[in-house]
């Protein structure tokens, strides 16, 4: 175990008057724009003072994976998800209502392409994306199976190779709703899930920013990937504000397989867990518990990643001083710890790294980014605990 404790309690007792750092946000998913957890997310990066625009396809586009396809179409041949937008309208633009949430008719990455390439120098005056955040995804996305299945992930790692910081939020044990069908009164008296994870996703991006003060998010090449349990609002007050534990991709990782349905004749996939393949340990630190297992525990994966595909030789696979989130899971996990009921956070131990190779990083692979992710200087403690106060 980490802890930062020491400092988070000096740099919070000493700031007392400060707001997150607005971020410029894009937001993407693959569930579609009209659906209630990203318009849920939006929402509460709206009122934390970030700069969001929505730009996501605009029906249904689940399990695309990095595909990119575009439409051939100049006008939608059938109405947008949830009768957001009317048959015949143009294949890409606004919400009638708000013209910060776009659609596009085409897969998570070719939207991602859509929002950096026209929406971007179009509509953003001049401004530049500070990150792109995918979801939070309606099931979870957990383990490298699903890393390359997933239209989330694929949103996410489009935006990385284009060097903008992402983060894919993925959640477990709920099913795809749109934005009206948000639930004001649940069993628990708990806000709707959708809310809550919201609040959470929104938690961690704010973490993050005030860690980097003004910096850029994440080194070149790196992405966080983020699965949450199931938000119990609905039915109990079971968990309702997950705390954030620091994982890897492998280790009790599902796969599929084929299987051979002989009354029908037909195959269909089923999961399997094996013992190497893609639960085989590369990079990072293989005593992290993997993603799979804290979601059974109440508990939110937060894993580093790098699109550097490349294998390892022997002696990349060495030192382990650069632990670019730690700090930012103890900061998340510290400001859940000030919320009120529904957000009290339960304690968890907050372990180091991912499944990214953490090397330590030179003067000329560093830039002012990463020092400020590499380095837990007072000063840089001091700036970014800081705002914790104001979300009190």
């Amino acid at each position: 175990m980490r802890s930062y404790d020491f400092a988070l309690a000096l740099s919070t007792a000493l700031y007392f008057a400060s707001s997150s750092l607005a971020l410029n946000i894009i937001l993407n998913n693959d569930d579609g724009f009209a659906t209630v957890n990203i318009r849920e997310f939006y929402k509460s990066l709206r009122a934390a003072g970030h700069n969001a625009w929505i730009v996501a396809p605009v029906q249904n586009q689940s399990g695309r994976g990095g595909t990119l396809s575009f439409t051939d179409q100049a006008k939608l041949t059938s109405a947008g998800q949830y009768d957001s937008i009317p048959k015949g309208a143009p294949s890409f633009g606004h919400d009638p209502n708000d013209d910060h949430i776009w659609y596009y008719d085409g897969s998570p990455s070719a939207c991602t392409l859509f929002a950096l390439d026209y929406v971007v120098p179009q509509k953003w005056n001049g401004a530049k994306p500070d990150l792109l955040v995918s979801g939070p995804n309606f099931g979870n996305n957990a383990g490298p199976y699903l890393y390359t299945l997933s239209g989330t992930m694929g949103a996410t790692y489009n935006a990385i190779e284009r060097s903008i910081p992402a983060i894919a939020f993925s959640a477990d044990g709920s099913d795809t709703r749109g934005y009206k069908e948000i639930v004001s009164k649940t069993k628990s008296g708990a806000p709707d899930p959708a809310t809550i994870l919201a609040q959470l996703c929104t938690n961690f991006v704010d973490q993050l920013d005030k860690y980097n003060n003004k910096q850029q998010l994440l080194p070149d090449g790196y992405g966080i990937t983020i699965n949450l349990p199931k938000i119990t609002s609905l039915e109990d007050r079971t968990c309702l504000s997950p705390s954030y534990t620091e994982t890897r991709m492998t280790g009790s990782a599902v796969v599929s397989k084929a299987v051979f349905d002989e009354k029908t004749g037909t195959f269909h996939s089923s999961n399997t867990v094996p013992e190497k393949g893609a639960n085989t340990c590369i990079n990072g630190e293989c005593s992290l518990p993997s993603e799979s297992t804290v979601l059974s525990k109440c508990q939110t994966s937060v894993t580093l990643f790098t699109i550097d595909y490349d294998a390892p030789i022997d002696n990349q696979k060495v030192s382990q001083k650069s632990h670019l989130i730690a700090p930012v899971v103890a900061l998340a996990n510290e400001n859940l710890k000030t919320k009120q009921d529904p957000m009290k956070a339960t304690t968890s131990n907050v372990t180091t790294t991912a499944d990214a190779p953490l090397t330590s990083m030179t003067k000329t692979q560093n830039s002012g980014a990463e020092e400020n992710l590499v380095t837990m200087n007072p000063f840089a403690l001091l700036i970014l605990a800081i705002g914790l106060v104001v979300l009190l």
